[in-house]
């Protein structure tokens, strides 16, 4: 009748398994799993305490104790079948790399751990018992002789042997199944891990679980992908970086009479910053110093739009007011919505005539220096930064004539606003200084003073903000 039964239940087994679990999300079939082979067994137990309660008249108290054996078997029949099936999913997911979002809801392994081994120790101990009280009740009905006790006792001890070693196994079953998926998950998400430790994150982690693994799993996955956006970001940015620092010179002009040096250092990968050298006709050297508003990538963009437009604008270059105005209209109209401007200073050297002129748009004052006199000359001048008003027309200034070995100095805020570690500004009286002490000095050494004083006074402070200079000696 019990195999009858069994094969019943085994027959009904697959399409029921097809529909109810292998249908089901991957992290809830183990749970489906047991949950549907339980039943069938308590459903085969149930069938056959009947049967033989209707058909062979057996009391109804020897067909619960038989029902209460097929509840222990089944309960380790059905965790070994669901911990099989957990195992294979998450064998089926390192095989298919599948990977989930983690787990909107936890089923704590500690809980889960905790009601195993409580229903394990209740139906062991009433199993165990069971028989004994059986055992108990049937010593009483035999002789009292010696030798009939001796045999009955023999037989309980044998039994009760043969009984506590089934259950031994079962459990041991259910430990080492359940220890092998904890070891799989282990082993996987720390191989994971140590991949990503060593910068390849090729590999995601499987998600095949609702526990604690699967919580993990889920979060190291978001970890490894962000990880991966960083790279990506990493990368986009050493390529901009790239692109822009070969949009600066590489060497300026070789121009008689005159020595110039430039450098542009970014407080990020790429700044907003920008200087360049330009040919004009008549011999004449264009020299342009940029700062877009901020810093970054945005900065960074801006400055390209504007250096663009500056290019552009040149092949028609007929003065520094008209080309000033002009990229200023296009700016305005391409970057008005963002908020965004630039300042700019626009020299025109023409060292045939000695003379200068310039647009300042915002931007700081340049310094002529006269290392004969020993003073300074500030090129200012006015004009709106570029980007705030399209209609805007400029002014263009000039000086005729300059000292010998005089200096121009041209830079962003970004140098005397550096600030140390007690917040106090390089300022202008410093710049000044540093000039003016390596004044006689070629141009590139003048632009390198510069930039170690900046450094020496800033510290360990982090640099907040792009510098760029340029620096031209006027023979």
């Amino acid at each position: 009748m019990t195999l009858i039964s069994f094969l019943s239940a085994w027959l009904i087994h697959k399409p029921l398994e097809r529909r109810l679990v292998r249908s089901a999300g991957a992290t809830v079939q183990p749970r489906r799993q047991f949950l549907l082979d339980y039943a069938l067994v308590l459903m085969a137990g149930m069938v056959v305490t009947l049967l033989n309660y209707g058909l062979y008249q057996i009391p109804i108290d020897h067909g619960v104790r038989f029902f209460i054996g097929y509840v222990a078997s089944g309960f380790f029949i059905s965790l070994d079948m669901a911990l099989a099936r957990e195992r294979q999913l998450i064998q089926q997911a390192l095989r298919e790399e599948t990977v989930l979002p983690p787990p909107e809801r936890l089923y704590s392994m500690t809980r889960r751990f905790f009601g195993v081994a409580l229903g394990t120790v209740l139906l062991v101990v009433t199993v165990i018992s069971l028989v004994i009280s059986r055992d108990l009740s049937w010593l009483s009905t035999i002789g009292r002789d010696a030798i009939s006790i001796s045999v009955a006792m023999e037989a309980v001890v044998y039994e009760l042997v043969f009984i506590m070693v089934v259950l031994l196994i079962m459990v041991i079953n259910l430990i080492w199944s359940y220890a092998g998926n904890l070891r799989l998950l282990f082993e996987t998400e720390t191989g994971i891990l140590e991949n990503v430790t060593r910068g390849d994150l090729s590999r995601l982690v499987p998600v095949a679980t609702h526990d604690e693994f699967g919580a993990i799993a889920g979060y190291t996955n978001n970890m490894i992908q962000g990880l991966r956006h960083r790279f990506q970001l990493i990368s986009a940015l050493n390529m901009a970086e790239e692109v822009q620092q070969n949009l600066l010179p590489q060497n300026p002009p070789e121009i008689p009479g005159l020595e110039l040096a430039g450098t542009s250092l970014y407080c990020d990968r790429v700044g907003g910053d920008y200087y360049d050298y330009v040919e004009l006709t008549g011999h004449r050297l264009g020299v342009v110093v940029t700062d877009a508003s901020g810093h970054g990538v945005g900065s960074a963009l801006h400055m390209t739009t504007a250096r663009a437009f500056l290019r552009f604008g040149i092949r028609d270059y007929t003065g520094p007011a008209r080309l000033i105005s002009e990229v200023n209209r296009m700016l305005t109209r391409d970057s008005y919505e963002t908020g965004r401007f630039t300042t700019l200073f626009f020299l025109e050297i023409h060292p045939a005539e000695k003379s200068l002129r310039w647009v300042r748009a915002g931007h700081d004052p340049a310094l002529l220096y006269d290392p004969a006199a020993d003073t300074f000359e500030t090129l200012s001048g006015e004009g709106m930064a570029l980007g705030v008003m399209a209609d805007f027309e400029f002014r263009e200034y000039e000086r005729r004539g300059w000292p010998p070995d005089a200096v121009v100095f041209i830079g962003t805020d970004g140098i005397h606003e550096t600030r140390n570690a007690a917040g106090e500004m390089f300022g202008n009286e410093r710049l000044r200084a540093v000039i003016r002490e390596h004044g006689a000095e070629p141009a590139e050494a003048v632009r390198d003073a510069i930039i170690v004083a900046t450094e020496a006074f800033r510290g360990d402070t982090p640099q907040e903000d792009d510098l760029t200079l340029v620096v031209v000696r006027l023979g």
